[in-house]
């Protein structure tokens, strides 16, 4: 296995990688709209905050090897489920390959974030 550690997403902030990899394939650990150059929340609504988590993502993924685009599954949180129109929209600008997804709303996620996504994707060959 690999670990996955790239400065173009937020820094973990527990004992945990970005991402790993095995063989072809790439584990991200879940993203929260933090900035990676401030280090601080990206505090705005959902939209914003998704905007931010789906940038973290692709970082991660682009540091692995691979793009949005060889995701094949997502597993997104919501902190509130009346955002799941709004967060929508911004996932469908990034996920356009429409890999297989969970949604679901959690009571909390760390730092208070409105949104969390983790991907599982393919190494681009």
């Amino acid at each position: 296995m690999e670990i996955v550690n790239t400065i173009h997403a937020p820094k973990a902030i527990g004992p945990y990688s970005q991402g790993m990899i095995w063989n072809e394939l790439i584990f991200s650990s879940g993203q929260i709209p933090i900035d990676p150059i401030t280090g601080k929340m990206v505090e705005c609504d959902i939209e914003g905050q998704a905007e931010q988590v789906m940038k973290n993502v692709e970082a991660v993924l682009r540091e692995a090897g691979t793009t949005l685009s060889h995701v094949v599954k997502t597993t997104c949180f919501l902190q509130n489920m009346e955002d799941f129109a709004t967060f929508n929209k911004v996932y469908e600008k990034y996920f356009i390959g429409k890999p297989a997804r969970s949604c679901v709303a959690v009571k909390a996620l760390p730092k208070n974030a409105l949104c969390e996504v983790e991907v599982i994707a393919v190494r681009e060959k």
